[in-house]
């Protein structure tokens, strides 16, 4: 079985975030691993759905959860193409997910003041950042250059 990295698993939700981008949605993307296994995909579909909490990491999140019949993911990790924010911490507070790693930062809508007096994740949740960084701001610096 072929052990894949973080970066591998940040390509895929980049793919996703790309499909986002193409639909004319923000341009972020999302996958939950298990066990070095993808079990849940998902990407903005704000527009799509009409629905403002449509954010990849949450439908993400939802597809795992059916996929297991479970309700919290402690063995999972959620890659996530940006920052997540506020509303997204709550939902990954909520799953008990065990990792979470982002690619870019996001200045204007993220969660910034991540400390551990001020942390929005169960507290046994391992946070990562920085994973393709540049790939990630690259894509959303794109998407929003096209709407100006």
């Amino acid at each position: 079985m072929i052990e894949y990295d973080d970066t591998y698993f940040m390509q895929q939700a980049l793919k996703e975030a790309v499909t986002a981008y193409e639909a004319d949605e923000v341009p972020v993307g999302a996958v939950v691993v298990i066990k070095n296994k993808i079990i849940a995909r998902g990407h903005n579909q704000v527009e799509l759905l009409n629905d403002s909490t449509a954010h990849a990491e949450i439908l993400a999140l939802t597809s795992a959860f059916n996929k297991l019949g479970s309700k919290y993911l402690p063995e999972a990790t959620l890659y996530v193409t940006v920052e997540p924010c506020l509303m997204c911490c709550g939902a990954m507070y909520w799953s008990k997910i065990g990792r979470i790693v982002f690619g870019t930062a996001d200045e204007k809508n993220g969660y910034r003041h991540i400390t551990r007096e001020n942390w929005p994740f169960h507290p046994k949740t391992i946070l990562e950042s920085g994973v393709l960084k540049d790939e990630c701001a690259q894509l959303m610096r794109s998407f929003f250059k096209s709407k100006r």
